[in-house]
């Protein structure tokens, strides 16, 4: 485990643990936590990356942010990095993002490998099992909590060559339809979020920004800043009126 501190984190919120962070969604969903005052810890299988990430998000809104490995298609590294997480406070957020990487749409199904097949599911879908597993029983206690999967158009619709990527979205799904329904009433909201689209750089990392007409490919790519500004809503949305999932996609998406 590894961390970059800043003088503003606020120790009265609990912790935000987003698991699966790249350079574009997890990033985000990470940095708007810790701009609203939340610990945050970054998990993924590149310690150093999350490194360099931690700093520069605890630099950037001064704030506390842990970088702790994890192999989600690994029960015992899952298991591993929450102790340590554990160890830190209550994880209030849980933000599992990660997921296998999908098979090329020219793939066939009898060329795919079944251990390929595993292992996607295990990391799409098992892994976020796992994760859920270590933080629900806290949240239980306290009678809070907020759980958001991501999820794809694939989570909805099964494509030719998609398999690996399509069969474990459909099943992390169905997980947190499951989950809602047995742990709301106990005050754990649990949300998927349907991200229908690609997700390019975030708008403020572009040198300008003028209508999305005129950007060619990139006008069609989402914001990830503005993807997590929907998952903060989401941890944010009065008890009276909670989403179970929403739907993302850009405004140049075509039907």
């Amino acid at each position: 485990m590894s961390g970059g501190s800043g003088g503003g984190s606020n120790n009265n919120k609990g912790i935000v643990a987003v698991v699966g962070v790249g350079p574009k969604l997890g990033r985000s969903i990470a940095r708007k936590f810790a701009h609203e005052g939340y610990t945050v810890a970054i998990l993924a299988r590149d310690l150093g990356r999350l490194s360099i990430f931690a700093d520069e998000i605890a630099r950037e809104e001064k704030s506390q942010v842990f970088a702790i490995r994890i192999d989600c298609s690994d029960a015992k590294s899952v298991r591993e990095a929450f102790e340590g997480l554990l160890s830190l406070g209550f994880i209030e957020v849980l933000v599992y993002n990660a997921s296998a990487p999908s098979t090329s749409p020219s793939t066939r199904f009898t060329d795919i490998r079944v251990e390929s097949f595993e292992k996607a599911l295990a990391v799409t879908t098992v892994g976020a099992f796992h994760c859920a597993q270590q933080v629900i029983p806290r949240m239980v206690e306290r009678r809070k909590g907020t759980i958001i999967f991501t999820g794809s158009s694939m989570s909805l619709n099964g494509m030719p060559g998609s398999y690996e990527l399509s069969c474990g979205k459909f099943a992390l799904r169905a997980l947190s339809q499951c989950l809602s329904k047995e742990f709301q009433c106990r005050g754990i909201h649990v949300a998927h979020v349907v991200i229908d689209g690609a997700i390019g750089p975030p708008r403020s990392s572009q040198k300008a920004f003028g209508d999305p007409m005129d950007e060619g490919l990139d006008g069609w790519m989402m914001d990830p800043d503005a993807v997590a500004n929907a998952y903060w809503h989401i941890h944010t949305q009065d008890r009276a009126a909670w989403s179970q999932e929403i739907d993302l996609r850009s405004s140049r998406h075509s039907f």
